[in-house]
């Protein structure tokens, strides 16, 4: 990250450290492009980098032989890897791909566990981001289990909205349907009902978000949560 300060980075958590931990981590941060579906963690397999993302979105899924389904995801407002790092292990039973091209710093696992073990302050900032990370897992689970389709696409629409710049998201309904792990019949319905609600338009490979307001009313109570808990936990780090 030479010739770039801890303010000019755009990732939240890289922004809340204190600067005695930036710039421990600094000369470990490498610039990494993101491209669409490039893995950045692979399920059961040693994590060996970290990325803290700038820009782009990273989804952590869950995979069994029926096919994945999203379970987290991940975009400016953390990192990618810090659940076995931070809680003592090498690897996970999810996977990380990239779900929309971006660009991010990288760093070594290791790089990053040293830092850790010497400044009592960045392992707390960091475990308050596993923490988030769990919230949103869980909030998840409660989602999908409880929430209609059409709901479930409005918070995850939101969601990417949230990690993306302007209103345009380049979403398939292939890739929306694997990973709200439903038929892609299902997805193309739920898209239908909310362009005819106005709150999207849908273009080929893109989904266009119109109105942020409208698709709030229908996520309802699924959005807000995992939201919430970040804003307490880093928001005021």
């Amino acid at each position: 990250m030479d010739h770039t300060a801890q303010r000019d980075t755009r990732n939240q958590l890289l922004r809340a450290m204190r600067a005695e931990d930036f710039a421990t981590l600094r000369p470990h941060l490498r610039h990494a492009e993101l491209p669409l579906g490039e893995p950045l963690i692979r399920s059961h397999q040693p994590v060996e980098d970290l990325y803290f993302l700038d820009s782009g979105v990273a989804s952590i899924t869950a995979e069994a032989s029926q096919g994945r389904a999203e379970v987290g995801m991940t975009g400016r407002e953390g990192m990618v890897g810090a659940v076995p790092v931070l809680l003592g292990s090498d690897r996970v039973a999810s996977a990380c791909f990239v779900q929309i091209a971006g660009a991010a710093w990288r760093i070594p696992a290791a790089a990053l566990s040293a830092a850790t073990e010497a400044s009592p302050s960045l392992h707390r900032l960091l475990l308050r981001y596993v923490q988030t990370e769990l919230v949103q897992a869980r909030h998840t689970a409660y989602v999908n289990a409880t929430f209609t389709l059409e709901t479930r696409l409005a918070r995850w629409l939101l969601m990417c909205h949230d990690r993306t710049d302007g209103d345009d998201l380049p979403l398939k309904h292939e890739c929306l349907s694997m990973m709200l792990g439903v038929q892609r019949s299902g997805v193309t319905l739920a898209l239908q009902n909310l362009k005819g609600g106005g709150g999207i338009r849908g273009r080929r490979g893109r989904v266009q978000i119109l109105d942020r307001e409208r698709l709030r009313l229908v996520a309802n109570a699924s959005y807000g949560a995992a939201e919430a808990e970040y804003a307490r936990l880093i928001g005021g780090a």
